[in-house]
């Protein structure tokens, strides 16, 4: 977060911060404030392992900073990995303190632009951008390990239809189309079973549209289908994604493209009111008993009402 625009104490608004987080999400989380990204991540370390720091560290000040650098090891660093730690221990760097004691051309040398832009922030100039929004996804997977093996190819057919079904929701949930798309299967390679192996991937029609997903799944998944082996696990993955606003309109498209995002917004409108899969494509199946075993999920106490937290009376 940019703290810039924060007007009073500091320090109050990120308690709050952390109470709202812990009231309304139920995660108790820790609060680092610097002058740089690098700094912030420091502080938030130092947050979470102080108790006394109540959870939040500010290091904007210079000479705090000075302080704590000198404990505080060179693997504890964002941007600083194991093996690099360990290089820096045989030129006798161990904590932050001997890091920025370095001159930074040897630091260059020693661990190339990369490193010497993690020396300047620690020094406190910011070389990393605050990025606001989240970065565009380049793939979208919907892989599940079956609750039990699949040995027919209907059932298998419901399988890989219900995870393209899934990904579909996904690409619409972030505004996505797929211009390519992975079908894989195989055999579980642990338990003495054949093992059979395959994935096909092919590009399609740019495309959030559920039933156009399932039809592109099934055509590459027929050929690879081979009778005989207890399937464990499969697939759909989802590449070359753009962005469906800015989709080139095409001259023959194979499917209507008003029908369909009407049809698309309407199904995720009902999941959405009352659901997932309340409404979903009969290819994906009704009893499906393939579907991967959740016997340890842990309850949403926030999200659904048969799961609250219940005490008992003493």
């Amino acid at each position: 977060l940019d703290l810039a625009p924060v007007t009073g104490d500091l320090m109050e608004f990120c308690q709050m911060l952390r109470g709202a987080v812990r009231q309304i999400a139920k995660i108790p989380t820790c609060v680092g404030v610097g002058p740089s990204k690098t700094i912030a991540k420091a502080a938030n370390k130092l947050a979470k392992s102080r108790p006394e720091l109540n959870g939040v560290c500010d290091l904007r000040d210079e000479a705090t900073r000075v302080a704590l650098y000198q404990d505080l090891g060179i693997g504890e660093v964002w941007g600083i990995g194991g093996k690099t730690a360990e290089r820096l221990a045989a030129s006798g760097v161990r904590t932050v303190a001997d890091f920025l004691r370095l001159d930074p051309r040897k630091v260059r040398d020693m661990m190339s632009v990369v490193g010497a832009r993690v020396q300047a922030e620690l020094r406190g100039v910011s070389c990393l951008p605050l990025s606001l929004m989240a970065p565009q996804r380049k793939g979208i997977a919907v892989t599940r390990s079956f609750g039990i093996p699949i040995t027919d190819w209907w059932t298998m057919r419901e399988a890989v239809a219900s995870y393209a079904t899934r990904a579909g929701e996904k690409l619409r949930e972030h505004g996505l189309l797929a211009s390519t798309m992975t079908v894989l299967l195989h055999t579980n390679p642990h338990n003495g079973d054949p093992w059979y192996s395959n994935q096909h991937s092919a590009r399609i029609e740019a495309t959030n549209d559920t039933t156009s997903l399932i039809g592109d799944a099934i055509r590459m998944l027929e050929p690879m289908w081979r009778a005989g082996f207890r399937y464990s696990k499969a697939g759909i993955m989802l590449g070359e994604l753009i962005d469906a606003g800015s989709q080139p309109v095409s001259l023959f498209p194979t499917r209507d493209p008003v029908r369909s995002a009407r049809a698309m917004a309407a199904l995720d409108a009902v999941n959405g009111r009352f659901g997932r899969d309340t409404l979903r494509p009969l290819a994906t199946g009704i009893s499906r008993p393939w579907t991967a075993k959740a016997l340890n999920l842990s309850p949403r106490y926030t999200t659904r009402v048969g799961e609250i937290l219940v005490g008992t009376a003493y």
